[in-house]
């Protein structure tokens, strides 16, 4: 049996107001060689409508992809199967999200259910108007129907962003009892108790960050005591204290994502935490950059800024190995590699590929 390494990019193909053009084709596939960083093309995937997100399997040669098109009620999820060899994917079924602009979404740690979160138009009586939709997989890879969602009431500050709901990631807790959806348009992060056998969603719980902020994605550290938030609107990142018991969230720091002294405008996007749980990553889009942060107990302590290579990084990955960082301009055309630095953490730039419109990167190994 075959494993290598892939790396999957979703590329705008249909234009939206929102973004600046739409230069995509749809679910491009590169073979990534794990020690050298150097990516190659193996197939590309039509038939799709702005794969924004990808969520790849982690143990099964399955790809999800969301469609995120805007003046859709409900954005979509398609399920493929990933040929190892060739790199090739074919299309097994699609599901609706049950909601508005699809923006993120994730498998549970079962990995026997997928969490969707819908940003929405944020129109006042939208249907069907759901803010985390869950889908559960069948047994070829495909999914069923949307079984359990929820809606989010609310607004922040920001007059033209947060005038209503606006989630933008949903993500299972280490133990599978929670899951936690970032709101971008309520500055809040919603825990909602989980029964990962059923796939349901119970009562959710807000924490509340200051006003303004705009939460956008979360990740955990692998210790699974601590929760980072980055924030889209006030250009942050946030360390919270995490109780597993109850998913209570508690904000420990705030610390600026962008250098002292920047004064253009900037939109916080992706987050990741490395997998020995030493540093931490996020991307600007304005500033242009990655920043580094060392997670040091329950802080963390500015490494440095790099630039990403092109305009808007709004997604980026990081290796299994924990060696290279990949980021996708969306307005840069590209797909920048970069080789971390062992002892720092820093990103050296050492390669690119051209793309159009890349919206999302992600890296998994797959066997087949």
């Amino acid at each position: 049996m075959q494993t290598r390494t892939l790396a999957f990019v979703g590329c705008l193909n249909r234009e939206a107001p929102y973004f600046q053009g739409a230069r995509g084709r749809g679910i491009a596939v590169f073979d990534f060689d794990e020690a050298t960083g150097r990516l190659a093309p193996l197939a590309e995937q039509a038939g799709i409508d702005n794969p924004t997100f990808l969520i790849p399997h982690p143990s099964e040669p399955l790809l999800y992809a969301t469609s995120e098109v805007f003046g859709w009620n409900e954005g979509l999820v398609t399920a493929y199967r990933v040929d190892a060899a060739s790199g090739t994917l074919r299309y097994i079924n699609k599901q609706a999200t049950l909601g508005s602009i699809t923006a993120h979404g994730s498998l549970d740690h079962r990995h026997a259910h997928l969490l969707i979160a819908n940003y929405s138009h944020g129109e006042v009586g939208e249907t069907p108007g759901q803010a985390v939709a869950v889908l559960r997989l069948r047994g070829d890879g495909g999914l069923e129907a949307a079984h359990c969602s929820a809606a989010h009431e609310g607004s922040g500050p920001h007059p033209e962003r947060q005038g209503a709901p606006h989630p933008h990631c949903a993500l299972a807790s280490p133990d599978d009892r929670f899951v936690l959806v970032s709101d971008l348009g309520t500055d809040s992060i919603v825990a909602y108790r989980y029964d990962a056998a059923s796939g349901e969603l119970g009562d959710g719980t807000a924490c509340r960050l200051p006003p303004g902020s705009g939460p956008r994605h979360l990740a955990f550290h692998p210790d699974g005591t601590r929760l980072y938030v980055i924030n889209e609107l006030s250009s942050t990142i946030a360390v919270l204290a995490y109780d597993a018991a109850t998913a209570g969230l508690r904000v420990l720091q705030i610390v600026s994502a962008v250098p002292d002294g920047f004064a253009g405008e900037n939109h916080c996007a992706d987050l990741h935490v490395s997998a020995d749980g030493r540093f931490l990553y996020g991307s600007n889009r304005g500033h242009d950059s990655i920043v580094v942060h060392a997670i040091e107990g329950e802080g963390l302590r500015l490494v440095g800024h790099v630039p990403t290579g092109g305009s808007t990084p709004r997604s980026f990955a990081l290796d299994p190995l924990g060696h290279f960082l990949l980021a996708a301009n969306q307005n840069g055309d590209s797909v920048v590699v970069f080789r971390l630095d062992a002892a720092s953490g820093m990103p050296q730039r050492i390669g690119d590929v051209a793309i159009g419109t890349p919206m999302c990167i992600r890296l998994a190994r797959v066997a087949g």
